[in-house]
């Protein structure tokens, strides 16, 4: 071919069509027209004309991608390196501008502003850089870098070109464009988003500290930042992971006409944000329910919130108590707003169920519950609740409503303590919140559901049968339909997600389920016993595939899964309305049972034939082994399927040989770690661990088990150890320099170092390790540790007397252990003739044999013993000794009788005595005579060797016992030891952790400094660099208002020029013509009020506004200067000059307000630059302070040191109820102090004391003497009252005998002698009568003892006659049973004259009882008297 062919063959080349459709934004290029990016094309659609225009880009794939409807471009880039953003014009589709930046890999975001000629680029990796492009002067205004971030989206607020928009996957920022003149600056805002479940995180800033968390004990309080040693940019932003929260994820955003943006979340929630200030408030929220929370009821009355993220591991997250009832049913919403539940006293309650709101009790229902249900309307959440009021027969549905998501956070406001309209004080709702409707139902019911479109269902549990109802507005329901349920017990009904099935469950097992719209069953399993309760609940998968059965007692949880045909089932389920009703499902079942039972047969014959066929192979095989060998086929040879069979071998093969691989590896893993074990906790221990146990009590004492220090230690510790020695050396050269002092000081001196040298080791030391086997010399003293060193040297000489303290026990150890292994040698020993003892006396006993366990021997478990190996045992493995039989079998395998052996013998008796003894004869009885004295002396030698050995057992009993028990002693001993070690080390450890504290306080101390300092350093280079920007943008400010300036008096110099260049014009046309002068159209205004109304048009101060306005405002001057306005008597020349001059005043207006407005914009930028300033200012001046404050708080530490004290509890004088008391208003003092302060109190309490006896003598001498007084007031009353008594006094004929007889005492005695005669004869006769009285009573007890005789015989004779009578009777029966046919109405007579008799018998036996009465009651005629 020629040139020109092949010229003309690379030249013609076009496309012919694209399609294709991107998951990109789709814009319109103009009113007509949408276009989208397709690959490496650009496709323009006109929506009437469906015509398809492309654009390629020239780079390959087309990148990011924008439009601007308005000024009809589209922006593109490729991708590429060093990408380019390419502007090309539509229709037309010219390229018009080429925007080079400084990407390199490619741009992921363009956006249009919806005013003046911007477009915003973001370029990923590795700039994350955001530009902002005047695109139609190919200028690049402005970039910043947001490092790591990954933009998804970018937008422009449409009514101010100044705000942007750029949100991430977890972020947003709303970027302010900041302009000064020409100058352009970007200025990041970012957006605090709230976390997953809603709720607004307030977080502090976690770099300063806060005044109002500080802890007095245990130091300042530091910012996470210095506890994680972070110094750089990360101490700024660092939190712990515990502490952050996950937010709401972005994915979508809008601006609003307000200038509000609105952000759609991955969660399914919306937030709005304002601008301005930030702020973020949630205008809808989706809580999915069952998918990340489950809320379970308890017996107690608890609810417990599960978090099943990781269903595999499930865990409590929250637990509320509602009652102390048992929670009886729980129901979520639809919309996962609310959690209702049902109690057994008959409560519903009602709970927030946003695991931010800690699941809040907003308030119960006092009800009678059985069930609880809720459906999702339009604007509220309807509740249906099932009661059973006890004192009627009936059951009453109450529907009440609660609000849905709108209008959810105003109802949760309310609370039962702050809100009174909605809940009373006890939390109660109110119905006129609730809106609550109650229905009266005419049969009892055990459950309930609603469908959607109001039909309710209920069981019956009585008849049983399950009813229909639908509500109305009448408060009594009476059933539409009733069909029976054939369950027996109480039961429950359950819906269907799709509403189209109806299940019911009972307590006999069985699971029915029917169509909703005619209520036929149509499928029913038997999946719970009735023995076990039956079915508890039931529960449908989301598409109705499944079901989920619980049962009552038995503890199973059965899955159920439609059998035939499950896709019909789910195209029932998702299409309902293609299905009238499930009698379809009946016809498909019933052509699958037709299709089964027609090919019954044929199955059946198939299996005959295998069967026969496997019967006709083994009886094969079985002749095969009758035949010989030659003629015996191989095995092999009856396999049908060989291949199969090689197969399957060749698996099984493959899986043992896997099988043994694993577990050889298992084996190998567990010799590894067995070794390292063994290396890391056994073969480096210098100490193994090991105990001592007593033998008769549960001490049980255990030793340290230490490891062998290493060099680098003990060189630390030696090194340390000759620092402590030259610091005393050094300390005591300085003591031994410094000058004396007086004789006084130093004798106060010399008795204050002796009170401190008696409390140094109290007080100062703080624990008991000298005692212990450390060595407390070499430490330093506790208030002297300042320095960091010191510190640390002080830890190592703490480690040091622990290793001491713990070495000294472990020697003890040793020896009490070495003490036990003699012990129970020695016990083996005397156990050893203890068994001998005891086989001798023929007791079985059982020995107790003390020995060591695997604690006490540990090496022991490192080792395998033969008892561990399980082998069974072969008796031919056993030789047959036959010396060793032979000496048994002759002498009991003793080659030596001892003297224990012989007194088993037993001496024979003589043959002749199993004869009589009368015929013995003399020698026969002499040799008996022998016989019996043998066995004699034999027995008194057997029970004089027992005492002997009892007397040996029980001292070795004795002796084992006594040394067991001294070694309990000495272990219970060493247990004591091993405690107050244990006290003494965690004493020393205790001293350990508050040093290692300390440094790790003072490390925190340090780290905050660096990172305050460095902070600083960073704030005062943004200092700098703001007051740069100050400085610049006022002298900026300053040259453009000097510019102004000269406008506006260049402005001001037109205005008054105007007479002068009109100055040959007459005066009152001047006049006219200066104020046309002044005027302006009004059309100016007017259009721009106009196009302000359009939220998206050019603002004012915009380029292209200023450019529109100006034009416009020339349009409207042209009206102006129309020669119809020219005032008359003026030359057209001087009219068109006048007009000339007009505009140019005009425009010099207009010039003036544009600069006016720049230079405004330019104040507004250096205020911001200012605020800016003091901003930082204002931080680091903050930071000078938090420095100040961190310095003062590290002098305070290094000053302020924890001391540890072993005080008594005596010595301890704080009044605390707690168990650890607070030392914080605590003080440490000297005991010579308190003693001092003793002995004053003392002496001021002995001179008390002695001023209160004085002034006690003194006041008991004063009562001694008021005593002594009232005594002889009184002996002065007695007498004056004996000198009136004996004034008074009568004389009566005694007196005057007394008076008038010498003799009276010897007349007294005779009459009392003549007194004691007569009583004397007196009693006399009182003994006589009382000795009649005693004969009488005698004679009378025989005469009652003779009655008693007479009433015996009586009464016998009483009981023969009963005996006679019955037998009489029952012979009278017998002979009346034979005619009992014949004469039933003579035995009738009989009967009742036998009943006469015996009444009238009865009637002399109770005269007689009563005779007997009278006559006993005659034989005391004088104590009784007869009653008739």
């Amino acid at each position: 071919p020629s040139v020109k062919t092949v010229v003309e063959r690379s030249l013609v080349f076009l496309q012919r069509w694209v399609q294709g459709f991107t998951n990109r934004n789709v814009g319109f290029v103009n009113h007509e027209t949408i276009c989208y990016p397709c690959g490496n094309y650009i496709l323009f659609v006109d929506i009437e004309t469906k015509k398809k225009t492309v654009l390629q880009c020239k780079g390959g794939r087309v990148g990011a991608f924008a439009v601007n409807g308005a000024s009809g471009v589209v922006a593109f880039s490729d991708q590429k390196l060093n990408p380019i953003i390419y502007i090309y014009t539509f229709p037309g589709l010219v390229n018009w501008r080429e925007l080079k930046g400084q990407a390199q890999l490619d741009y992921t975001l363009l956006a249009f502003s919806y005013m003046g000629p911007y477009l915003a680029s973001y370029s990923s990796v590795p700039e994350f850089a955001l530009s902002i492009w005047n695109w139609q002067e190919n200028v690049l205004l402005c970039s910043k870098s947001q490092l790591g971030m990954t933009a998804t989206s970018l937008s422009f607020n449409p009514l101010s070109w100044h705000q942007l928009c750029m949100s991430s996957e977890s972020s947003i920022t709303i970027w302010n464009i900041e302009r000064s003149d020409e100058e352009h600056h970007l200025k990041p805002k970012p957006v605090q988003l709230p976390a997953e479940d809603g709720s607004q995180t307030f977080n502090q800033n976690p770099f300063f500290s806060h005044p109002d968390t500080q802890d007095a004990y245990y130091g300042p309080v530091l910012p996470n930042s210095a506890i994680a040693g972070l110094i750089g940019d990360e101490a700024e932003l660092f939190r712990p992971k515990d502490d952050i929260q996950p937010s709401v994820h972005p994915t979508v955003h809008c601006w609003s006409a307000t200038s509000d943006l609105y952000v759609g979340c991955e969660e399914g929630c919306i937030l709005v944000i304002n601008s301005e200030t930030l702020e973020t408030s949630l205008l809808h929220q989706k809580f999915p329910t069952g998918k990340k929370h489950v809320a379970v009821g308890t017996k107690t009355g608890h609810v417990h919130f599960i978090d099943a993220t990781k269903v595999k591991t499930p865990r409590v997250v929250h637990r509320v108590l509602l009652t102390h009832f048992s929670v009886l049913c729980l129901n979520y919403d639809e919309g996962g707003q609310y959690l209702i539940a049902g109690a057994a006293e008959g409560h519903i309650f009602i709970l927030d169920a946003r695991p931010s709101k800690l699941f809040e009790v907003l308030g119960y229902l006092g009800n009678i519950c059985r069930s609880v249900h809720s459906f999702v309307l339009s604007v509220f959440v309807e509740v249906m609740a099932l009661l059973c009021p006890a004192d009627i027969r009936r059951a009453r549905l109450e529907i009440f409503c609660l609000p849905s998501t709108v209008s959810l956070p105003a109802f949760l406001s309310f609370n039962p303590i702050d809100n009174d309209e909605c809940v009373d004080e006890r939390g109660l709702l109110k119905e006129k919140v609730i809106q609550k409707q109650q229905y009266e139902l005419d049969y009892p019911l055990s459950s309930a559901v609603r469908q959607k479109d109001g039909t309710i269902y209920g069981y019956c549990s009585h008849a049983p049968f399950i009813c229909k109802y639908n509500l109305a507005s009448k408060v009594f329901v009476f059933s539409e339909e009733r069909i029976q349920s054939n369950q027996s017990g109480r039961g429950f009904l359950f819906l269907s997600p799709n509403n189209q099935w109806l299940a019911s469950v009972a307590e006999d097992g069985v699971l029915f389920i029917r169509d909703t719209v005619n209520l036929e069953t149509f499928a029913r399993a038997h999946c719970h016993s009735y023995q076990g309760g039956g079915i508890r609940s039931l529960a449908f998968s989301k598409d109705g595939q499944s079901m989920l059965t619980s049962g009552v007692e038995d503890g199973a949880l059965v899955c159920l899964k439609w059998k035939y045909k499950c896709y019909f089932y789910s195209i029932l389920f998702y299409y309902p309305h293609l299905f009238s009703s499930f009698s379809n499902i009946f016809i498909i079942c019933q052509a699958i049972k037709e299709e089964t039972e027609k090919f019954a047969d044929k199955k059946k014959e198939l299996k005959k034939g295998i069967k026969s066929l496997r019967k006709t192979i083994q009886e094969m095989m079985h002749e095969n082994e009758q035949v010989p060998e030659i003629e015996k086929l191989d095995q092999q040879e009856f396999n049908l399927d060989a291949e199969e069979q090689e197969r399957l071998q060749l698996e099984s093969e493959q899986e043992v040989a896997r099988v043994r691989k694993e577990i050889e590896m298992e084996n190998l893993a567990n010799c590894y770690l067995r070794d390292v074990l063994k290396q890391q906790c056994w073969d480096s221990m210098s100490v193994k661990g090991r105990a001592v146990k007593s033998f008769h009590t549960a001490y049980e004492v255990k030793n340290y088990p230490m490891k062998e220090r290493g060099k680098e230690e003990l060189e630390t510790l030696e090194k340390v150890l000759q620092l402590k020695k030259i610091e005393c050396i050094r300390k005591e050269i300085i003591e031994f320099q410094l000058p004396t002092v007086s004789s006084k000081e130093e004798g106060e001196k010399v008795e204050e170092d002796v009170v401190a040298d008696e409390t140094t080791p109290i007080a100062l030391i703080g624990s008991l390790s000298a005692q212990y086997g450390g060595d407390t010399a070499v430490l330093y003293p506790q208030m002297d540790l300042h320095t960091r060193e010191q510190k640390i040297n002080q830890i190592i000489l703490l480690q040091d007397i622990i290793y001491r303290v713990k070495t000294a026990f472990n020697k003890e150890f040793d020896i009490v252990a070495r003490q036990k292994e003699q012990e129970i040698a020695r016990v083996k020993e005397r156990n050893l003739r203890i068994q001998e003892i005891l086989t001798q006396l023929d007791l079985q006993e059982e020995v107790w044999e003390p020995t060591l366990t695997d604690d006490e021997i540990p090496e022991r478990v490192l080792t395998v013993q033969d008892s561990e190996v399980i082998f069974p045992f072969f008796p031919f493995l056993v030789q047959d000794n036959a010396r060793q039989r032979a000496l048994n079998d002759m002498m009991d395998g003793v080659l030596e009788v001892k003297k224990e052996d012989i007194l088993k013998m037993e001496i024979p008796p003589p043959p002749f005595i199993s004869k009589p003894d009368t015929l013995w004869n003399e020698e026969e009885k002499k040799i008996f005579k022998e016989y019996e004295k043998k066995v004699k002396e034999l027995n008194e030698e057997r029970e004089k060797h027992r005492k002997i050995l009892e007397t040996e057992l029980k001292k070795l009993q004795t002796a084992i016992q006594e040394t067991t028990q001294s070694f309990d002693d000495t272990v219970c001993k060493l247990f004591e030891k091993k405690v107050k070690s244990e006290m003494v080390i965690c004493q020393e450890e205790l001293k350990i952790n508050s040093l290692l504290y300390s440094l790790l306080l003072d490390e925190e101390l340090s780290t905050r400094e660096a990172g305050l300092h460095y902070f600083l350093e960073k704030k005062r280079k943004e200092k700098l660099s703001t007051a740069e920007a100050v400085q610049i943008a006022r002298r900026q400010v300053d040259a453009y208002r000097e510019t102004y300036d000269n406008l506006v008096a260049e402005d001001k110099i037109l205005e008054r020029g105007f007479r002068k260049e009109f100055s040959d014009v007459p005066m009152h046309l001047i006049d006219q013509l200066f104020k046309l002068y002044k005027r302006r159209p009004r059309a100016q205004k007017m259009k721009m009020h106009l196009d302000t109304a359009n939220p998206y048009g050019d603002r004012p101060g915009s380029a292209k506004a200023y450019k529109d306005a100006l034009a416009h405002l020339m349009r409207a001057m042209n009206e102006l200067d129309n020669p119809e306005n020219m005032p008359e008597g003026l030359d057209l020349p001087v009219w068109e000059r006048f007009c000339s001059a007009r505009r140019i005043k005009v425009e010099s207006e207009q010039l003036v307000k544009r600069k006016a407005l720049t230079l405004a914009e330019m104040q507004a930028f250096l205020q911001r630059r200012i605020e800016d300033d003091e901003k930082i200012k204002k931080d680091i001046d903050n930071i000078f302070s938090e420095v100040n404050l961190l310095q003062e708080q590290k002098m305070r530490f290094q000053l302020d040191l924890t001391v540890q004290f072993l005080l008594k509890q005596g010595q301890v004088e704080l009044e605390s109820s707690e168990l650890i008391p607070d030392y914080t208003d605590a003080i440490l003092i000297n005991k010579s102090v308190i003693e001092e302060l003793n002995c004053t109190i003392r002496a001021q309490g002995e001179k008390k004391i002695a001023s209160m006896v004085e002034c006690k003598d003194f006041s008991k001498g004063i009562f001694q003497l008021e005593w002594e007084h009232k005594k002889m007031k009184m002996q002065m009353e007695d007498l004056n009252q004996k000198a009136r008594d004996i004034q008074t006094l009568r004389v009566s004929k005694d007196r005057q005998l007394f008076l008038n007889v010498l003799n009276y005492d010897s007349r007294v005695n005779h009459q009392v002698s003549v007194l004691e005669q007569t009583l004397g004869v007196m009693d006399k006769l009182h003994k006589e009568k009382v000795k009649k009285c005693q004969k009488i009573i005698k004679d009378l007890q025989k005469r009652i003892s003779l009655k008693e005789q007479a009433n015996y015989k009586l009464s016998r004779e009483l009981q023969e006659m009963l005996v006679s009578v019955s037998e009489r009777r029952h012979i009278f029966e017998a002979a009346a049973s034979e005619k009992i046919a014949k004469e039933h109405y003579q035995d009738i007579v009989q009967r009742r004259q036998l009943v006469d008799l015996a009444k009238g018998q009865a009637q002399e036996i109770a005269i007689l009882q009563a005779e007997v009465a009278r006559l006993r009651m005659k034989t005391f005629p004088a104590l009784y008297q007869v009653e008739y």
